[in-house]
């Protein structure tokens, strides 16, 4: 992997579209910024977003660019709009879900980079069974975890 030693620019209307659950689009990849982050953006229609999961690898900052989303992490709850931002750890089961009535988009980065790879690989692999999607999931360091694993009842914090 080369240093991160010159800008990475992601102009308007560039970026590679991922079509797995929902539809994504690539902005940057951890091989333009030496390893160091990955952004991507999400487009999540309403009621929709990921079951409670650990990212083992990498911490995640989502920017809410349009819409509402309730975010969850350990047992703290967060509601955001449109210019709402969260940092979540990594190693902590969190989980998002669109809670608007419209779809939603958020700007996504991961620190360090490589996590942004998943959807593109996803689709292009299409896994059928949970276990298919497990198994692409844990060469990322990435777990699904069942939703009653959330710790304690949940309390929100904004």
């Amino acid at each position: 992997m080369k240093t991160f030693t010159y800008a990475a620019v992601s102009p308007p209307g560039h970026g590679t579209p991922a079509m797995a659950f929902g539809k994504h689009v690539i902005r940057m990849m951890a091989a333009n910024t030496g390893g160091a982050l990955g952004m991507l953006e999400a487009i999540v229609p309403p009621g929709e977003g990921p079951p409670l999961h650990v990212h083992e690898r990498e911490d995640e900052f989502f920017r809410v660019l349009s819409g509402c989303f309730g975010f969850w992490c350990a047992g703290d709850y967060v509601e955001l709009a449109e210019g709402g931002c969260i940092a979540l750890p990594r190693g902590v089961p969190h989980r998002f879900r669109n809670i608007g009535e419209t779809e939603g988009h958020l700007m996504v980065v991961v620190t360090p980079g490589g996590f942004e790879s998943f959807f593109p690989i996803i689709e292009l692999c299409k896994p059928e069974t949970p276990e298919q999607i497990a198994a692409v999931a844990m060469d990322f360091g990435l777990t699904f975890l069942p939703d009653e694993d959330r710790p304690g009842k949940d309390r929100k914090v904004a």
